[in-house]
């Protein structure tokens, strides 16, 4: 294989799909890799039948839908995958991620860890990183200051969120987002990019 033949397999647009518990820092860390590299990245934006929290913006954070637009997108295949999380659907657009893909960026989103498991069977050569915190009690705290949640669904994430930590071995790489250290979190990300760039074997991504 020629120099060139090989650069042209690593110009190939990777798929990073960043997960993890409820209150890890998905978004914040998320949005902070892209704005290291804004002309590198595309993020992915999820449609949720959730109102939005104060400061969310549809089209930037979320896609805010009505139920009944959501049953239509599940009805006509328009989404990668979806999922109930906390009595709420979530799900992805497939064709955001085809415009993503197309336009030769690498793609950025951040799903639940429901989500990333689907995502895993549909693109087994998408770069999964799940994001955690330093501790357990950590995460609770988190949790809990968003102040966002009615005592009963606080103690569903907060079940929900140590299951999903049990679920670490099936990605590819952790991360651990530090209180006041979120740079350092970004600098992971970035270099777990670069590495799946370097790869010797690169294959497209096929949805």
């Amino acid at each position: 294989m020629s120099t060139d033949e090989l650069y042209q397999r690593h110009i190939q647009p990777l798929l990073i799909v960043i997960s993890g518990p409820s209150g890890v820092g998905k978004d914040t860390i998320a949005r902070a890799v892209i704005d290291e590299r804004p002309d590198s990245f595309y993020f992915v934006v999820t449609a949720t039948t959730r109102p939005p929290r104060a400061g969310e913006v549809h089209g930037v954070d979320y896609y805010f839908v009505s139920n009944d637009e959501f049953a239509r997108m599940i009805d006509e295949n328009e989404l990668l995958e979806y999922a109930v999380v906390y009595n709420d659907f979530k799900g992805i657009p497939k064709q955001h991620i085809r415009e993503a893909l197309a336009s030769g960026k690498d793609v950025i989103m951040r799903v639940d860890v429901q989500g990333a498991a689907t995502i895993r069977k549909l693109i087994p050569n998408a770069i999964h990183v799940f994001l955690t915190t330093e501790s357990e009690e950590e995460l609770v705290t988190r949790l809990t200051k968003r102040k966002s949640e009615t005592p009963e669904d606080l103690n569903l994430r907060i079940a929900t969120a140590r299951q999903e930590m049990k679920r670490i071995q099936e990605f590819d790489y952790w991360v651990v987002n530090r209180a006041s250290q979120h740079e350092e979190a970004v600098q992971h990300i970035l270099s777990i990019i670069d590495a799946a760039h370097c790869r010797v074997v690169q294959a497209p991504i096929v949805l």
